[in-house]
């Protein structure tokens, strides 16, 4: 597995799928980068370079573990670009990995190609997901056999009186099938530092952000699903208005992870866009 040094000395780590033209792809958690797999087969299309962030997979736990924050990520994204000696970056984040994937489209715009956002955190932006939203996302599932029991799950969690995170995880999947339960049991993060200090105190400033993305000229495209109660449709199309000209696309019966709920049609999507 190659890896690069980041600004501070901290060897990172990231895989290299498929063959073209590349995209740098930014996983979510933080957690392993391996659940991204090749993203449904857009290795078909694309080069894939898929970033370990620091303190996961296979990338070193930094000395200072206040580089875990998602602001400071940013600088390790440029370097691997520096790395990879090129130009410019297509630029693909996924879940809270979109949030890193904004800022540094907001801090380096001239460094990004094209931004593809999947299934995006809205924490870099300010977009606050109410727990009616999330409600009504669940309510489209009210006829699968777990529903009762996930639901009543989500209304604890976001009351603050529960927290069965396990429970839920029915609500993130288009189909909560063999595939499904795999993919999340692997997908678990197992740095908690690192994803307890990703969105400590300090990491985002949405109103400086958002008055960068006004002045975003590069394209962009946001992809939701449309069962995810963790990115759902109607606060992903609000993340969409705040670039001059994103497209938003809503796939079918998705949850948060597209390309493993269908991934011909994520793939499609993903790579008519990147091209």
């Amino acid at each position: 597995m190659p890896t690069f040094c980041a600004p501070d000395g901290t060897r990172l780590a990231y895989r290299v799928t498929g063959a073209g033209a590349p995209v740098v792809c930014v996983p979510g958690g933080p957690t392993d980068s391996r659940y991204l797999g090749d993203l449904g087969g857009l290795s078909a299309h694309r080069r894939l370079i898929v970033l370990d962030l620091r303190g996961t997979g296979r990338s070193a736990v930094p000395e200072d573990t206040s580089s875990y924050r998602c602001d400071r990520l940013v600088e390790d994204v440029e370097a691997l670009r520096a790395h990879l000696g090129l130009p410019r970056i297509d630029l693909l984040g996924h879940s809270a990995g979109a949030n890193l994937a904004t800022l540094y489209a907001a801090r380096y715009p001239a460094n990004v190609g094209r931004l593809a956002l999947v299934a995006p955190g809205t924490r870099a932006v300010g977009v606050a997901i109410t727990a009616e939203t999330r409600r009504e996302v669940a309510r489209l599932r009210k006829d699968e056999p777990w529903f009762p029991a996930a639901f009543a799950a989500l209304e604890a969690i976001t009351a603050g009186t529960g927290g069965d995170w396990e429970a839920i995880a029915p609500l993130y999947y288009g189909r909560w099938d063999a595939a499904a339960r795999d993919h999340h049991a692997a997908g678990r993060p197992d740095n908690e530092e690192a994803v307890a200090l990703f969105a400590a105190e300090g990491a985002f400033e949405p109103e400086a952000t958002r008055r960068a993305l006004a002045a975003y000229e590069g394209p962009v495209l946001l992809l939701a699903g449309e069962y995810d109660v963790n990115s759902p449709p109607r606060s992903v199309a609000e993340f969409a208005g705040l670039f001059p000209a994103a497209s938003l696309v809503v796939q079918p019966g998705a949850g948060h992870y597209p390309w493993l709920d269908d991934a011909d049609e994520f793939a499609a999507t993903a790579s008519a866009f990147l091209g």
